[in-house]
């Protein structure tokens, strides 16, 4: 029996990451092993759950994995934690179609508890009336307590304790608003940035925490059975070379796509920012990230760049990839950045405008699914459109999103997701697996 559980909301904006990252860190400091996951397909907060619990998170993804893939991924990553904590997505029960990949259909899945983060700020006994709903509405799912966010005076607490109570629902304490633990917002996600203090925020957080929450009680009401880890996948010997970019412009890669891609070969890393030259590889993937940040140094590499266009080998791009490698990717303020060429797109953050949803590409009898988030928008070169190609969003209707396909190429505005389809990923690229 090991503590583990979901941390949900009635809605976005309640505090879910502050307090999972508060969480994460108390527990670390007190000396257990915690591991962190993110339900959904977020790049951002699992990069603020690795620096507060010192272990790479892992993204569950109810719609774009298979549920054997999440039950497996979910065994092997709690097997050696003393502790599990999930972030939620959303509201509890918002998924992409009604509950699918919700926080909900997760929990269920994975027959963990949840804790409910209450934004109290303009509530009292109604309370009540709330918790009743979320404990009642989908019995597949134990809320196991409530925390209480944004409560500054004793007195309103005890009313929300009082409406707990009279609904069956453990509350776990109430924490006061601390505008100094907020974390800096860029874009819809959060800030990346070197200049911000993680590890300050996060140990504000948790000093907190600390001081407002029952943490053995959350322990106690979360134990739960933890299933034995099922074989990890085998690692090639090294048939491939492959070359991923990692750097400030390009960091959104999900920690399962590279376990996937070892099946392949050897990875190594590389920056596109500030390299000399392109690795020696078969394969180069050039992951999502914000290219737009770092135009200047980006185009200023020239010799890398020329080197991309001479490039014989595999490449893979998504999104911030998808853009380096096209014609020119225009700036906020309207200047043109030539990048590599070798899509015929240009892209434009003239002006930002938001896309956002769950992706299906269908190409030949291939299917991978995937997930979009940008601000910028694409222009498309006279006759370049693949007719072969379909992009369908979550509800089978279709995307008009831009996916290149050739025989050396894959690339798309989608974040693919291949952990559990490293077949249908070769395929595409042509690669024989043996």
């Amino acid at each position: 029996m090991k503590p583990q559980f979901l941390i949900a909301a009635p809605h976005s904006g309640a505090g879910k990451t502050t307090i999972t990252l508060a969480l994460l860190r108390a527990l670390q400091r007190s000396g257990r092993r915690v591991q962190p996951f993110k339900c959904g397909p977020d790049y951002l907060d699992p990069q603020l759950h690795t620096i507060a619990a010192g272990q790479a998170s892992i993204n569950l993804d109810a719609w774009m994995m298979s549920e054997t893939h999440l039950q497996e991924l979910y065994q092997r990553y709690t097997s050696d934690a003393a502790i599990s904590i999930t972030e939620g997505v959303m509201g509890l029960f918002d998924g992409a179609h009604k509950m699918e990949g919700s926080s909900a259909a997760l929990a269920a899945l994975l027959r963990i508890p949840v804790i409910l983060v209450v934004d109290a700020r303009a509530m009292a006994y109604s309370a009540a009336a709330l918790l009743y709903g979320y404990k009642h509405f989908f019995r597949d799912i134990t809320l196991a307590g409530v925390i209480f966010n944004f409560v500054d005076a004793p007195s309103h607490y005890r009313i929300l304790q009082e409406a707990a109570a009279d609904v069956g629902v453990p509350v776990l304490g109430y924490l006061p608003e601390r505008p100094d633990i907020r974390i800096p917002s860029r874009h819809l996600g959060l800030h990346t940035s070197a200049e911000t203090d993680y590890d300050a925020i996060i140990d504000a957080a948790a000093d907190h925490l600390s001081g407002h929450i029952d943490l053995e009680l959350l322990l106690q009401q979360t134990l739960r059975p933890v299933s034995a880890a099922a074989p990890t996948q085998a690692v090639s010997t090294g048939r491939l070379k492959i070359a991923v970019a990692q750097d400030e412009a390009f960091h959104f890669i999900y920690p399962e796509n590279i376990t996937a891609l070892k099946q392949l070969g050897d990875i190594t890393y590389f920056s596109p920012l500030t390299a000399g030259a392109l690795p020696n590889a078969d394969l180069l993937y050039l992951p999502g990230g914000y290219p737009e940040l770092h135009l200047p140094q980006l185009a200023g590499n020239t010799g890398l760049l020329q080197q991309l266009r001479q490039y014989k080998g595999r490449i893979l791009a998504e999104c911030g990839g998808m853009m380096y490698l096209g014609e020119q990717i225009t700036d906020e303020k309207g200047e043109a950045w030539t990048m590599a060429g070798l899509l015929p797109v240009s892209t434009t953050m003239q002006p930002p405008r938001l896309s956002l949803g769950y992706r299906e590409v269908h190409i030949g009898d291939v299917v991978l699914r995937g997930h979009e988030f940008h601000y910028s928008q694409y222009i498309k070169a006279p006759g370049t459109t693949q007719t072969d190609i379909r992009v369908l969003n979550s509800r089978q209707e279709t995307v008009d999103s831009p996916v290149f396909h050739g025989p050396r190429i894959l690339a798309g505005y989608m974040h693919f997701y291949w952990g559990d389809n490293i077949r249908g990923l070769s395929q595409l690229l042509g690669i024989d697996r043996g």
